[in-house]
């Protein structure tokens, strides 16, 4: 349950990211929203490491190497590449290339690390997929084929890749959720510094900025990648991955806050993803993969990876 919680929060304050990235995009740079967002994070997530799991050091430092590497993925090149793309594309085209990521992350996790999935697992990612077409298309999925490809949704296409293996190699890390995330967030702001200072980086200097990077800082900076590494820990990759699918229904319930109205069927949508991510939490038959399904007798499933 607190794994499910936490899931449901990250993705919660990722979708207000969506809407509030998409409205400082329009005067703030991809690398000014990066870097600001890491630099103001930094000393809050080392102290809140410090304070709840009190991590030894030394052991932590050991792992820079995986650290570095998640680094460079989650916190620099995913952030650019979704700032990027809402420069260039709506805040709900953004989550709708989202929704993918869980069959991504369930496909990498089966290659990568010989994970399975119940068949009841594959059910609620379609399902959940279901979902989210519809309520982006308004009840009509032959609009999936008539939305064009730009700038910015390739950008969001190089995102989910970006994070599906931010994801796979997040799962196997062995150190304090808190403190992986906080030892990330500094080397993401120490390594674009420099870039910061060669490119003349600005601070906000309007009251809009300045909310809309208070938030970004806050909630999901602080809250998401803490929550999301927590729940890691004893999720699968594959699972927490479907959760994403909530981003678009929290993208267009915050819509809705902001004045437009949510149809019944953005309503059965909703309901379709929130169904399909109670399916893959429910613990069933491995389905058989693609090396076993060759065999004319299929071996006994191991139960999935916890």
């Amino acid at each position: 349950m607190k794994a499910s919680l936490y899931l449901v929060l990250a993705t919660l304050f990722w979708s207000g990211n969506f809407v509030v990235g998409h409205a400082a995009a329009a005067s703030m740079t991809p690398l000014e929203l990066t870097f600001w967002r890491w630099t103001l994070a930094a000393a809050p997530l080392l102290l809140l490491a410090h304070c709840v799991e009190k991590p030894d050091s030394r052991a932590v430092l050991r792992r820079w190497p995986a650290l570095l590497v998640l680094s460079v993925l989650g916190m620099i090149g995913y952030t650019l590449l979704l700032y990027g793309a809402l420069g260039y594309t709506s805040a709900m085209n953004a989550a709708l290339i989202t929704a993918a990521n869980p069959a991504l992350i369930v496909v990498m996790a089966i290659l990568l690390l010989r994970e399975r999935t119940t068949r009841l697992g594959w059910l609620g990612i379609c399902l959940g997929l279901l979902g989210v077409l519809t309520v982006l298309t308004r009840g009509d999925l032959a609009r999936v084929f008539s939305l064009s490809i730009n700038t910015g949704e390739l950008m969001m296409t190089g995102a989910i890749l970006v994070w599906s293996f931010y994801t796979i190699i997040a799962r196997r890390l062995d150190v304090p959720a808190i403190s992986a995330t906080a030892v990330q967030v500094v080397i993401a702001a120490v390594m674009l510094a420099p870039f910061a200072l060669a490119l003349n980086v600005r601070f906000p200097d309007t009251s809009a900025e300045g909310w809309s990077l208070a938030y970004i800082a806050l909630f999901p900076s602080l809250g998401s990648y803490l929550f999301w590494n927590l729940a890691l820990k004893t999720t699968p990759p594959g699972t927490a991955g479907n959760y994403l699918n909530l981003m678009v229904v929290f993208t267009a319930i915050i819509t809705v806050m902001l004045g437009t109205p949510l149809s019944l069927v953005q309503i059965a949508g909703g309901l379709m993803v929130v169904a399909g991510v109670l399916l893959t939490g429910i613990k069933g038959t491995p389905s058989v993969t693609l090396e076993e399904s060759g065999h004319s007798t299929a071996r006994a499933a191991r139960p999935p990876a916890s």
